[in-house]
């Protein structure tokens, strides 16, 4: 059967790089694989499938939390069956890429916490670092196992009109994401039985394996306790804590779990105390440990910093490691590249305006309508202006809340995100995307897993991606 009714309106974006069609309207040869499959589908085999994909979701519990007033609301991830589909080619240009960046960020947080050689020189400004609040005094100094500050990353691309990839933003505190990465597998695995191994597309199975050897190697125990440490039940990522825990056969504790006695940090099990040797922690550094950050906080352990800079406790990624993923800190990326690597970046930064310069402001506030503004500590889509979306009287609030602490704000053109077929209402539409892969670093070297966490703005013609705004998620196949 020629499923036409598929493809009958799948218009192309104006000046917007798509996934599947090219300029011509010819279909990229990556997509030969789904392009096939689909139009030889019926509509109601889709539409089962797309039922069959909710379905497996609920199942599963595959679940986020949107907060909105104050209150908590549990949602299913929404899911697209299209996948993106890149080359070979493509991903080693961004594997390449994202190793020579998280390599460059590493070397800058050990100097910023030790020699500060790159402030001495006069490439980043001290009074950037010593103003951003993700910096930790209490990092100053402290040796970490194999000088490893980032062990987990989850690095935002998006492909502008011109084809290229760009870096978004460098999340290297808690990243998030990667259980919907192995889920949409193993559902793309069930809705396109056999199409994945015939035509060769890369597992990404293997993550909480990879995972799990690299925290086992920061103990020099044989067989060290290794936790996960999670804020609790009503964190937005806590479908993702209970996942990993679970592949990778480790203990999901909370705050209250775990105990700091004489510089050791102790699991509270029901045959006494048990020594805990890597956490890979899923809280914030600012609620870590509530006698030296925020002191109401019942969320991290009391005493697990001490415990930390006398190694006997690994924590994963380590605390600190925020000052280099500050949005303010973002600008200066490309040069750490040049300045600890010798080279010219591989992924280019999106251009990037710092509001606390007078010049950048007014140039900002000019073009106001082209711009998107973000809070430099800000995450999830959450506090952005997005220009040629807002009110005049949107713009004029936002500003006035902006000219308060201007160092708090950066701006970027708004961008033409790439577009990707989605199965919206019984056809292809286009709709824009992003991408996170997931790095692993280790004291053999980085690994990224060969696709990551494509995310999805499902509303027409919106630019946000994140799930707490609307968005959804593909899987992303990766051809051998």
């Amino acid at each position: 059967m020629n499923n036409k009714h598929l493809f009958s309106s799948y218009d192309l974006l104006p000046n917007t790089w798509d996934e599947m069609y090219s300029i011509d309207s010819d279909i990229r040869s990556q997509y030969d694989i789904i392009n096939e499959y689909l139009r030889s589908t019926s509509p109601e085999i889709l539409f089962k499938k797309e039922e069959l994909s909710k379905q497996l979701f609920m199942n599963q519990g595959v679940t986020f939390t949107v907060y909105n007033n104050n209150e908590g609301i549990e949602k299913i991830f929404p899911f697209d069956i299209v996948p993106r589909i890149l080359t070979a080619f493509e991903w080693e240009k961004i594997d390449k890429g994202i190793k020579q960046r998280i390599k460059a960020l590493n070397l800058f947080i050990k100097d910023i916490y030790h020699d500060q050689f790159i402030i001495n020189d006069g490439i980043i400004p001290a009074e950037l670092i010593y103003s951003c609040p993700n910096f930790l005094r209490q990092m100053k100094g402290v040796k970490v196992p194999h000088d490893i500050y980032v062990h987990i990353a989850g690095v935002d691309l998006i492909r502008n009109n011109d084809g290229e990839f760009y870096v978004l933003e460098d999340n290297l505190r808690t990243p998030s994401g990667v259980s919907y990465m192995l889920e949409n597998r193993e559902i793309s695995k069930r809705i396109f039985p056999g199409v994945l191994s015939k035509n060769q597309i890369r597992p990404v199975a293997n993550y909480p394996n990879l995972l799990y050897n690299k925290l086992k190697e920061l103990s020099d125990q044989n067989d060290p306790n290794i936790v996960l440490l999670t804020p609790g039940i009503y964190n937005s990522a806590y479908y993702e804590h209970t996942t990993l825990a679970r592949l990778m056969g480790i203990e999901l504790v909370e705050g209250s779990d775990l105990v700091v006695k004489d510089h050791f940090v102790f699991m509270k099990t029901t045959n006494g105390l048990k020594r805990v040797d890597v956490i890979y922690r899923r809280v914030d550094d600012e609620f870590l440990d509530p006698l030296e950050f925020n002191a109401s906080s019942t969320l991290g352990v009391a005493g697990i910093m001490a415990a930390y800079r006398k190694g006997n406790v690994n924590i994963v990624n380590a605390p600190g490691t925020g000052i280099a993923d500050d949005k303010a800190i973002y600008i200066y990326v490309p040069d750490m590249i040049k300045y600890y690597l010798e080279e010219d970046p591989i992924l280019k930064n999106i251009e990037t305006y710092q509001l606390g310069k007078p010049d950048e402001y007014d140039h900002v506030a000019k073009h106001i309508k082209d711009m998107v503004i973000k809070k430099t500590d800000g995450s999830g889509g959450y506090g952005m202006l997005m220009g040629h979306e807002a009110s005049d009287e949107e713009i004029k609030d936002y500003l006035e809340n902006v000219r308060k602490n201007p160092d708090n704000f950066i701006a970027q053109p708004i961008l033409r995100l790439s577009t990707a077929p989605c199965c919206i209402d019984g056809k292809l539409s286009p709709r824009c995307i992003d991408l996170r892969p997931f790095a692993l670093s280790g004291k053999d070297g980085i690994d990224i897993t060969p696709g990551g966490l494509t995310r999805v703005a499902l509303k027409k013609g919106s630019l946000v991606v994140n799930s707490s705004q609307g968005g959804g998620s593909k899987d992303t196949w990766v051809i051998q």
